[in-house]
């Protein structure tokens, strides 16, 4: 996912220290930052220490961009009786979801040339170096029990310690084998700003978002539609002989066990909002929708 977590300590630097030559100023400036903009600067703000004047630019692009749709989702949830139901009701739209796969992923699978998977590859490179590190904030912001769940699949995540084995260092070694850069600085200026959005989103959720709730609807969803979203790349990647596809058939081993773990993480919640969990998996549906139908789109514009 994203970037690890900016701190809340940071003393706010002073008007005289940002005309010294801090590259950060106190104003916030992103009241009316453009779309196509807005969602590479949150990203800028997200990755860095932030002053005064950024958690204000922060919350101007949050209250544009995802605070309506949250708050729209959660309005318009069912009136759901008990968590058990909005699992239920999670597994149906799940297989909805499975069973109207887009023309897209038939593309990726099946006629996609090695450019033009780089070109997806590329898309999503700034959340494939940075898997899970802007994730592990919410852990403490959760109950007990619902948090050990989710630590649980964050530690997967991160290779259990092995640095071979996380994920991030799966698409490194996939980036490597296309030959392609491993700075993220390097894929700002081709990122698409939903793509950008689908890193910006799992950082919200897990940091931003006024209750960590959102999060467990997100992932949970996330988790298990990672199952059949994945079989395209994973596919892709054979028919194009890559040999380091794991990034993409690890998730669909793993995130069958993980799945399980966030739905168990839901019901350990004593008091669960079920609006709130509801609109983290509408929310997660869209956005990862919309950026991998981005991804292949701008992949299509692409000469083989």
């Amino acid at each position: 996912m994203s970037t690890t977590p900016a701190s809340a300590t940071t003393t706010p630097t002073s008007p005289a220290s940002t005309a010294a030559g801090s590259p950060v100023p106190v104003v916030a400036h992103s009241i009316t930052a453009p779309a196509a903009t807005a969602q590479r600067e949150l990203h800028g703000l997200y990755r860095r220490v932030p002053n005064l004047g950024d958690y204000g630019s922060m919350a101007a692009i949050e209250e544009r961009w995802i605070l309506p749709r949250a708050k729209a989702y959660e309005t318009s949830a069912p009136r759901f009786g008990s968590a058990g139901e909005l699992l239920q009701a999670l597994k149906e739209f799940l297989s909805e979801e499975e069973a109207s796969i887009p023309e897209s992923a038939t593309f990726l699978a099946e006629h996609a040339t090695l450019e033009q998977f780089k070109v997806v590859v590329r898309q999503f490179a700034l959340d494939g170096l940075t898997e899970s590190e802007s994730l592990l904030p919410v852990v403490p912001r959760l109950p007990y029990r619902s948090a050990m769940a989710v630590f649980r699949v964050l530690i997967d995540e991160l290779g259990c310690g092995n640095e071979e084995k996380a994920h991030s260092q799966l698409y490194r070694d996939l980036l490597t084998e296309l030959g392609m850069s491993l700075d993220l600085d390097d894929y700002l200026d081709e990122t698409t700003p939903e793509c950008f959005a689908y890193v910006n989103m799992f950082h919200w959720l897990a940091s931003r978002a006024s209750s960590p709730q959102y999060f467990l609807g997100a992932y949970a969803y996330f988790e298990t539609s990672v199952l059949y979203a994945f079989q395209s790349f994973a596919r892709a990647a054979r028919r194009l002989g890559i040999v380091h596809d794991a990034y993409y058939t690890e998730h669909l081993y793993i995130d069958s066990y993980h799945s399980s773990h966030m739905r168990t993480a839901i019901r350990a919640l004593d008091e669960p909002d079920l609006a709130k969990i509801w609109a983290g998996v509408r929310l997660a549906s869209d956005i990862v929708g919309t950026a991998t139908e981005t991804a292949i789109a701008r992949a299509r514009e692409t000469v083989a």
